[in-house]
């Protein structure tokens, strides 16, 4: 099996474990989509203000000694987006509606984030 392949699995289970997931991504923080199941235009977008986001994230972090950035969450007034760090060179993007289960996200997004870590390291 190929790494393609092994990130399609992992979007793939987070998916199945996590009804309410509308979207899932992994990509570089380099803004780069790895792998995806959201469309082309929108993956595109996604990594891009993701790695921008994370950025962002990470100066806040050190600047306000809150330790290593782990994850941001976006609220909007219709769907939330949360984005994993996996590592230093991934990250793992969430979206999923106001409605949708926090705590489930919560526990199985670390889940694939160590996944993702794991294929990005081999």
């Amino acid at each position: 099996m190929g790494k393609q392949e092994e990130y399609a699995g992992v979007i793939q289970q987070l998916r199945e474990n996590v009804p309410d997931i509308t979207g899932v991504m992994i990509a570089s923080v380099d803004g780069l989509s790895i792998g995806t199941d959201f469309s082309d235009e929108e993956a595109a977008r996604i990594a891009a203000m993701g790695a921008s986001a994370v950025g962002l994230g990470n100066r806040i972090t050190r600047t306000t000694d809150l330790g290593d950035m782990h994850d941001i969450m976006i609220e909007g007034s219709s769907e939330i987006l949360i984005i994993y760090m996996a590592g230093t060179a991934a990250i793992l993007a969430l979206r999923a509606p106001r409605r949708a289960n926090l705590g489930l996200i919560r526990l199985e997004g670390p889940k694939a984030v160590k996944k993702v870590i794991d294929l990005v390291l081999s």
